[in-house]
């Protein structure tokens, strides 16, 4: 089925205003969730949070949400909101350190980390034999989970139906190169350096002597940061390897599963050069949608931007193939 044109509201334009209107006035009320922990196999945790008025038969959707998101990210609030509104199960899968609640090891999350994916998938799913499940990335989110659905392949879980990603960044280092120049690095580089840094000093106990600290404390850049604590920590040689590891553009061909992606050509984070197959026909499971504008995680619409129109098609899409 065809996904419906965006058409952006008339005064809702231009790739900054576009991205930054969801996180500033966009409604986060949420419906009520029940919040579960779950001990992982290296002796840390991960949290979800669950539409607690879901009916326990109802299909589910599991949400991954961006860098240094949450519950209160306007994108994940309005998942939570249409899943509702559509009668489907939902739960949020917080990366670690992300759930209000620093972790107990030095272990955090990173672009291209699957293995808490692969963990909660099966968590999620082993209880549920027959009932279908779907997975729906923002930004980093859709990164991972694309990564992840391309890892397993051939032997993903035959109870995962279908993936949506919206606004996912395929190609870390073309990302990174735009989110650390210019306004970009002011508008949006910051603030998320600002959080990231501040849970590094947080856990500077565990980190000491595993990454260089003081660079990361001090890292104005994605790269800087990246250089000084995420390619330490996780074991790449420096930032430029993490990036092309973690980057999920060359796992999508290995995709074996209906797959919805959704990206603006004017995301001020996703250059639009970056963006998959933009010469060729996608791989065989990938239904491809880029629209002129949307911004980043934005596509919002009415007439106050209180509803997400890729959150809508998302969501429709996940829809078809978990009540099929």
């Amino acid at each position: 089925m065809a996904v419906p044109a965006y058409r952006p509201p008339w005064w809702y334009r231009g790739r900054h205003l576009q991205t930054l209107w969801g996180p500033l006035f966009r409604p986060l009320r949420c419906p009520a969730v029940r919040r579960e922990r779950l001990e992982t196999p290296d002796g840390d945790f991960v949290d979800l949070d669950w539409l607690a008025a879901a009916a326990p038969a109802a299909p589910l959707v599991l949400v991954l949400h961006g860098l240094e998101g949450s519950r209160r990210s306007h994108y994940v609030a309005g998942l939570l909101r249409e899943s509702a509104r559509l009668g489907l199960g939902a739960a949020v899968l917080y990366f670690r350190s992300c759930s209000g609640e620093l972790n107990r090891g030095p272990r955090m999350y990173h672009s291209g980390d699957t293995a808490d994916v692969d963990f909660v998938v099966g968590h999620v799913a082993a209880p549920r034999p027959g009932r279908p499940l779907g997975l729906v990335g923002i930004s980093l989110g859709g990164n991972v989970a694309l990564k992840w659905l391309g890892e397993r392949g051939d032997a993903a879980p035959p109870g995962v139906a279908a993936l949506a990603a919206i606004s996912t960044p395929f190609d870390l280092a073309a990302c990174a190169g735009a989110l650390d120049r210019g306004w970009n690095r002011r508008l949006y580089t910051a603030g998320f350096l600002r959080t990231l840094r501040a849970k590094a000093r947080a856990k500077a106990g565990l980190l000491d002597g595993r990454v260089d600290l003081a660079r990361a404390l001090a890292a104005r850049t994605f790269a800087e940061y990246d250089r000084a604590l995420t390619a330490p920590l996780y074991g790449f040689a420096d930032e430029r390897d993490y990036w092309a590891r973690a980057s999920s553009r060359p796992y999508l061909a290995r995709i074996r599963r209906p797959c919805l992606l959704i990206n603006a050509v004017n995301d001020p984070f996703v250059p639009a050069a970056s963006l998959p197959g933009a010469d060729a026909a996608p791989p065989a499971f990938i239904e491809r949608v880029v629209v002129p504008e949307g911004g980043h995680a934005g596509f919002l619409e009415g007439p106050w931007g209180r509803r997400s129109w890729a959150e809508r098609q998302a969501l429709a899409f996940l829809g078809r193939h978990l009540l099929a």
